[in-house]
């Protein structure tokens, strides 16, 4: 078995991994290394994406490529790599784990796609959203593998909205949902040319430049905006940032209506 991984700065991870996507839709493991963020896929030779086309597809933000060969026990060595993650009255976990009592359960198989919670600017959503007021309707902007949707109906929103531009996203998004017994409505969405439905809470897990595309068709009551470094700000009309939260180099910020 080998691990293909490819490594890419960190502000441009969330946009490499969008273009990956093409190559392995199941997903890939997701790493920090320093300050880069190193997404990897595991095959037998033969299985893995081809090197001149993985070179290609990321393009100039690729700053390394590592294979390496995997001891037999890998399967152990990847499960033992997922572990839960708890964040106040949620636990994100692999179905593998076991439940928390008490605890709002998530169930994300990790094989079957990326964004398992354990990133730092899905922790700092996860922790907003624990300690807002959960009522009403909720849009997650850029759903991902759909933890932040489902946290949102496990919590008490509803109804759930889930968007993404990816079709691998949205049927990721749609299939947790399922798996974890929640109402969560998905479909795909260009942020980039269409206005964020109107909700009067907002979750945005997206890098600066996509912040700063976004429009509303009705500015939210609450925002929550992650995917962030530590130094970055983004103006929002209509809107005031209210609290900050860091992690680990990166921050998201909860915004409220002016």
């Amino acid at each position: 078995m080998i691990r293909l991984a490819v490594r890419v700065p960190r502000s441009r991870a969330e946009l490499v991994l969008a273009e990956l996507a093409v190559l392995a839709p199941a997903g890939f493991e997701e790493r920090e290394v320093g300050d880069l963020v190193e997404y990897a896929i595991y095959g037998a030779a033969g299985e893995l994406p081809d090197l001149g086309e993985l070179r290609a597809l990321v393009g100039d933000a690729l700053v390394d490529v590592v294979t390496t060969e995997v001891p037999d026990d890998w399967e152990e060595r990847w499960r033992h790599w997922h572990r839960p993650l708890d964040v106040g009255p949620l636990r994100v976990r692999p179905p593998w784990e076991p439940g928390r009592p008490g605890a709002l359960d998530i169930v994300i198989d990790p094989g079957q796609a990326f964004g398992t919670g354990a990133h730092a600017t899905t922790r700092l959503c996860l922790e907003a959203l624990g300690e807002l007021d959960a009522r009403g309707p909720l849009v997650d902007l850029g759903c991902g593998s759909g933890v932040l949707a489902i946290a949102a109906a496990r919590l008490g929103w509803t109804p759930v909205l889930g968007l993404d531009h990816e079709t691998v996203s949205v049927a990721a998004t749609a299939e947790n949902a399922r798996a974890n017994a929640v109402e969560v409505v998905v479909r795909r969405f260009d942020l980039r040319h269409e206005p964020v439905p109107a909700a009067p809470t907002v979750v945005a897990n997206l890098l600066r430049p996509l912040l700063e595309a976004l429009r509303f068709e009705q500015p939210p009551r609450t925002l929550v905006a992650s995917g962030l470094l530590a130094h970055e700000e983004v103006a929002l009309p209509g809107l005031r940032v209210a609290r900050r939260l860091e992690r680990d180099g990166w921050q998201a910020l909860v915004y409220q209506a002016e």
